[in-house]
């Protein structure tokens, strides 16, 4: 490592934060006014280091003289000939690399351009952490509770956490009534009376919290359902972990039963130092890097291309679990039997496909107990790419896999970013090899499935399009919830099946647009479903029929509260784990603090810690052994065993290496650093007192 120059410039000063909600800029130094405060744009990219899904009112980034706008002043947002000391003079802003990106084409530097695309693309993904618009929370920040005005029974269950919010959901007409008693959604539970069953509804809110009220959203978060005025923490999931000014942000997923209008009550706790992430048991299995998953639940398997994350097979986890699969090469690219999206060009001289990707051009992963999310988009790919390669139609995808239910979800958006003609989209598209099915199932707008042929009269307005095998009771159904444009005439509903396509398998194939020009801005919109369940001819119509219209009417939630006189019975254990009630044989506040002697030496004056990066996920205690889970920035930098012995050549009078650190706090025999590269850091990982010494 080189040494550091013997003159340091000064430390950072805090440059502070925008007030919640303020939108133009406003100077944050009263002796220098050009220096400013503004967001920045972010474009979460899950797959390479984002720690969520989502987005939300807006943290602040000390910029040097920008318009009221918030927007960059390309003239005047520039580099200081003087000592670094604003983020700006740190680093570029878009619209200064846009113009380098020109001078180089226009010189035909054609390698300085191509590293200038990339690092457009960085500041890109580095602006949507920062300024991504999360939406509007269900919970606001200002809505919470303290635990220690609970009931005195609630109130002993939930120690070591201080706050809560509460969350009321009551269900549907459409849960009203089970299929003959049979199960439909998730695990059957037995109830009162045998024959009856219990089903699950994932729930996803959007929240927001104080910043000062808890340190990881991740760690801290629990689910608790009041039932009969008796706690049951229920399994939960956190993801899209945002900072923005003085709140946090997440998404909240967890289950919910659907108990037709009955309403359930649930208490979101957090704020507790103390807490570590929390590990729950689930069926939902991921492996793999990436977007090049294998994910499988209780009910099934399925793998996604290594290559372009479509998905290439589904094996079915019943009876000798049937494979299915797409046979053969494709069209070059590896044969997957998910299909779209595509389309064919003006006067029918090329088809434009996501399969022909060699890779994701940017892709979002999102892993947990609940869900797992895999996002991904960019623009098609022409055969001799990148000989023709239009930025005309970007598709963005997502899929969408659940613990313990029999179905999935794919999301999509085909965005028109220009007027262009086209011969024919295709939107959704499932080839299976074999004869694996025996017949064939349609759904039209009047949600009732049918056996056999499409009606003529219905081909070009279905809603649900399948196979199954009359003999094992195998299926494969789509569900068509959302099928929509905006910006243009309604799309055609088209996609009737064949169950011996050229004699190679079976097939349906969607066709919303034939023939037309797409105009700017146009969007087409698709949420479908994708059911495995046992299916004959007697109760299965009547099974898909129902979960169908169950779909579309999702459980509702509310931001609820608990009544003065609520009924609070004695919950059986307690919410804490052991060590995560202020109980730990050692403090673990001793053991953070120990953390922030360990510095980040490539940093040479910012004099920062690794608990202030928001590298240190989560902190455990068993017996005398401290584990550590630390996270890298990015894969470009060293292990994590490079914090773990220590390099301190620059801080060596103020840092240690983290066995050391830890090693010093009375207690400690034993410490283990373990590295995930999922999920992956973010700048909302960094402390308040992070941002400051890095000058965000």
């Amino acid at each position: 490592m080189n040494k550091p120059p013997k003159k340091m410039p000064d430390p950072l000063k805090s440059e502070g934060d925008l007030p919640q909600g303020t939108c133009p800029a406003k100077p944050i130094n009263d002796e220098d006014p050009t220096i400013m405060q503004t967001p920045l744009r972010r474009r979460k990219f899950l797959g390479m280091g984002l720690f969520g899904f989502a987005g939300l009112a807006l943290p602040s980034i000390p910029v040097r003289a920008q318009t009221a706008t918030g927007k960059l002043n390309g003239q005047k947002a520039k580099m200081a000939t003087g000592p670094e000391k604003t983020y700006w003079d740190r680093t570029e802003p878009f619209e200064e690399k846009v113009k380098l990106l020109q001078s180089a084409w226009d010189r035909k530097d054609f390698r300085a351009v191509r590293a200038l695309t990339d690092s457009l693309r960085n500041t890109t993904i580095q602006a949507q952490a920062e300024d991504e618009n999360p939406g509007t929370p269900l919970s606001a920040s200002s809505q919470y509770g303290k635990v220690e005005s609970l009931p005195g029974t609630w109130k002993t269950w939930a120690k070591g956490w201080s706050y809560y919010k509460t969350l009321a959901i009551a269900g549907t007409e459409a849960e009203k009534k089970m299929t003959k008693g049979k199960p439909i959604l998730g695990y059957p539970l037995t109830a009162t009376p045998t024959d009856q069953f219990i089903t699950y509804e994932p729930i996803e809110v959007l929240l927001s919290f104080p910043s000062d009220q808890v340190s990881s959203l991740s760690r801290e978060i629990r689910v608790a359902r009041v039932e009969a005025g008796v706690l049951k923490e229920v399994t939960s999931q956190v993801f899209g972990e945002l900072r923005r000014g003085k709140e946090l942000f997440c998404q909240l997923l967890f289950m919910a039963e659907s108990l037709g209008v009955k309403k359930q009550t649930f208490l979101i706790f957090y704020g507790n130092p103390d807490a570590e992430l929390p590990g729950y048991p689930t069926d939902l299995v991921t492996t793999g890097e990436g977007f090049g998953l294998d994910i499988e639940n209780d009910f099934f398997k399925v793998s996604l291309s290594k290559q372009h994350g479509q998905i290439e097979r589904m094996v079915l986890k019943r009876e000798h679990g049937l494979n299915i699969y797409a046979g053969g090469d494709g069209h070059g690219e590896p044969a997957g039997i998910d299909w779209a999206h595509d389309y064919v060009t003006e006067g029918s001289f090329q088809k434009l496909r996501v399969s022909l990707w060699d890779k994701c051009p940017d892709y979002e992963v999102v892993r947990g107990p609940i869900c797992t999310i895999v996002r991904r988009w960019g623009f098609p790919y022409s055969p001799v790419h990148p000989l023709f390669s239009p930025s005309r139609l970007n598709v963005d995808v997502e899929y969408r896999f659940f613990a313990g239910l029999p179905y999935f979800q794919k999301s999509a958006h085909m965005t028109a970013l220009k007027n262009f003609d086209l011969a024919a989209l295709r939107d959704d598209e499932w080839v299976f090899t074999g004869q694996s099915f025996t017949d064939m199932m349609w759904m039209g707008p009047d949600g009732k499935l049918k056996i056999g042929e499409v009606d003529k009269d219905f081909s070009d307005n279905l809603w649900g399009i399948g196979f199954f095998n009359k003999d094992n009771r195998d299926s494969f159904v789509g569900l068509f919830l959302e099928h929509r444009a905006e910006g243009m005439p309604e799309p055609r509903h088209s996609g009737s099946p064949t169950l011996y396509y050229k004699w190679h398998g079976s097939v349906w194939s969607r066709y919303p647009v034939y023939g037309k020009e797409m105009p700017a801005g146009a969007v087409l919109h698709e949420k479908n479903v994708y059911v495995t369940l046992p299916f004959t001819t007697t109760e299965g119509p009547a099974m898909i029929e129902e979960l169908r219209h169950r779909l579309k009417n999702p459980l509702g939630v509310l931001a609820g509260t608990i009544q003065n006189d609520a009924e609070a019975k004695e919950s059986a254990g307690r919410l804490a784990r052991p060590g995560e009630a202020g109980d730990s044989l050692i403090p673990k506040k001793l053991l953070w603090d120990a953390l922030r002697d360990c510095k980040d030496p490539q940093f040479y004056t910012a004099d920062i810690s690794i608990v202030d990066l928001g590298l240190v996920y989560d902190i455990t205690v068993r017996g005398d052994v401290v584990k550590v889970l630390l996270a890298m920035p990015h894969r470009g930098r060293p292990l994590a065993t490079y914090f773990t012995n220590g390099s301190n050549s620059v801080h060596n009078k103020v840092s240690m290496n983290i066995h050391d650190a830890l090693r010093r706090v009375p207690g400690v025999r034993e410490v283990i650093m373990e590295q995930p590269w999922y999920p992956g850091w973010s700048s909302n990982l960094l402390t308040e007192e992070g941002r400051q010494k890095l000058g965000i």
